[in-house]
């Protein structure tokens, strides 16, 4: 009975990693990785007829799902991302009142952005990795609950040291879709469409900070108590986890299968039905090992990978920077309450927007005939970084803009519409190296996005600390222009990827490649025969 199935399984399968792995050699520590996931091969070392696989072609792939299905997953995603990022800036409006009833500082006030974000250090290395073991719905419901009962912790507390206490274990938990939303994506969509789908996703990690302040601000102006910004996220998160519980297939396609080998077990009472994944048997030791040291084990024997991710941990913090240097400008310096200042950060929103809209409209059709053109090979993830040679020189443009824009005699639209610029770059940045990333660390996605994310975390975690002094001391014009020297320091990182990326690559372990070349035209006539 088994055997009448498994060529057909077989033959996709293998169709299936060809179609995404090419001319890997058998020893390489990524196809161990993928080995170890979708299990050996036909013919390999330890296969046999009963292995469980779910092909290409199957109904049940994720890949395969509708449309309708996948978009709505992929909003979700961006949801959760949302509600994550939401949180971090949420007590930016209410820092007057905070200050008020607990009576700290400006320093301690700022902790309170600081301590969720270094929270995002934690969780990934945890998330993401566990999500390679168990499956990606699961480890949502395992951090969503908790994180829904630290926003009601915040909203009760009495004292600094508890609300302290509960932003950082917040930041922890919430680092779980930061982690795993990306990687829901690449279960999903092949290399074409994953462009688009993440052009919405990543919209959501900016559109959070940003639209955060202007939530709580006009709170604070109408008098609201800030307990009610924790309330908001109680509720926020709450329905998020309804939506999960009850929406949210599971999309880990190693998993599925250990679904579907379970379920053939149960229905024909044959115990001989075996998954990959339920094979890869670890002891605690070696799975704590393999949980907590494979991100940052890739990303330190990955010189792409640690360029890429310093360069966007330098980003991610600036935007946090934002959050000191805003209110010196436009609070202190144009004199507006914390709902006007609040709605300075819009600019950046719509910037992101745009840079999705541009990027759906124009780039993304591009890389699609490149698709064409490079079939039936991958398209070179190189490919993916042309959006960055065009933002990492606007990204530091925009702190130019901002700093030498920020006198108080000077139009408050000028350095308010820099933060336009700044959305457009950095949306177009995030979206060209999140790319870059799942295409050139395909079975180790996750964890990769995982290092990347801590790291992108320390920065975003450290830069307030420093802002509101930074600022103050050098005034906004000069601190926006070390911010700027230091964005033009590492605007060549995609300029290099992309000329000597394809060469790195051949000496990766973990994304060993070879270079491909777009198909040669045809040559019909006398040439051709």
């Amino acid at each position: 009975m088994a055997s009448e199935k498994r060529p057909s399984a077989a033959d996709t399968k293998s169709a299936s990693r060809d179609s995404t792995i090419h001319e890997r050699d058998g020893d390489d520590v990524n196809s161990q990785f993928e080995r170890e996931a979708y299990g050996p091969a036909p013919n390999e070392k330890d296969w046999d007829e009963f292995e469980v696989v779910i092909p290409k072609d199957d109904p049940e792939h994720p890949q395969n799902w509708s449309r309708v299905k996948r978009w709505y997953i992929t909003g979700l995603g961006g949801m959760l991302v949302l509600n994550a990022t939401f949180a971090s800036s949420i007590p930016t409006g209410q820092i007057p009142s905070l200050e008020k009833y607990f009576s700290f500082s400006d320093e301690v006030a700022t902790l309170m952005i600081s301590l969720f974000v270094a929270g995002y250090c934690v969780g990934p290395l945890a998330w993401g990795p566990l999500s390679e073991q168990f499956g990606r719905k699961p480890m949502f419901i395992a951090a969503f609950f908790p994180y829904m009962c630290f926003q009601v912790g915040c909203a009760l507390s009495k004292n600094t040291a508890s609300i302290l206490v509960f932003r950082f274990l917040g930041g922890v938990f919430a680092a779980c879709p930061l982690a795993n939303a990306g990687a829901v994506m690449s279960d999903m969509w092949d290399a074409g469409t994953r462009g688009k789908a993440l052009a919405l996703f990543t919209l959501a990690p900016f559109a959070g900070p940003t639209l955060a302040p202007i939530c709580s601000g006009w709170m604070a102006v109408a008098g609201v108590s800030w307990r009610w910004s924790f309330w908001v996220l109680t509720l926020f998160a709450g329905a998020c986890l309804v939506l999960i519980i009850f929406t949210l297939p599971e999309t880990y396609l190693p998993i599925l299968a250990v679904k579907r080998a379970q379920q053939k077990r149960k229905e024909t009472g044959d115990d001989r039905y075996w998954a990959p994944l339920e094979r890869n048997k670890q002891k605690m030791g070696q799975r704590i090992q393999t949980t907590l040291g494979r991100p940052f084990k890739v990303l330190f024997l990955e010189p792409m990978l640690m360029a890429i991710t310093v360069y966007m941990s330098f980003v991610y913090g600036c935007i946090y920077l934002l959050f000191e240097a805003y209110p010196i400008v436009f609070t202190e310096g144009h004199h507006f309450n914390e709902g006007i200042s609040g709605l300075m950060f819009t600019p950046i929103f719509l910037g992101g927007v745009t840079g999705v809209f541009l990027y759906l409209l124009v780039f993304n059709p591009r890389y699609e005939r490149k698709i064409i053109e490079y079939a039936p090979h991958p398209v070179p993830p190189e490919a993916r970084l042309e959006i960055a040679m065009w933002a990492s020189p606007l990204f530091a443009v925009s702190f130019f803009w901002f700093g030498w824009t920020s006198y108080p005699t000077i139009s408050y639209w000028a350095p308010m519409m820099a933060g336009y610029a700044l959305g457009l770059a950095v949306v177009f940045m995030f979206l060209s190296l999140f790319n870059y990333i799942i295409d050139a660390y395909l079975f180790v996605a996750a964890s990769a996005l995982s290092s990347n994310t801590v790291f992108r975390s320390i920065f975003g975690a450290s830069f307030p600390l420093f802002a509101t002094q930074m600022y103050n001391t050098l005034n906004p014009r000069w601190a926006s222009t070390l911010i700027g020297f230091i964005a033009i320091l590492l605007g060549p990182i995609p300029f290099v990827l992309y000329r000597y990326g394809a060469t790195l690559r051949l000496k990766s372990k973990y994304a060993p490649s070879k270079p491909v070349l777009p198909k040669e035209p045809v040559v019909q006539g006398e040439d051709a025969a």
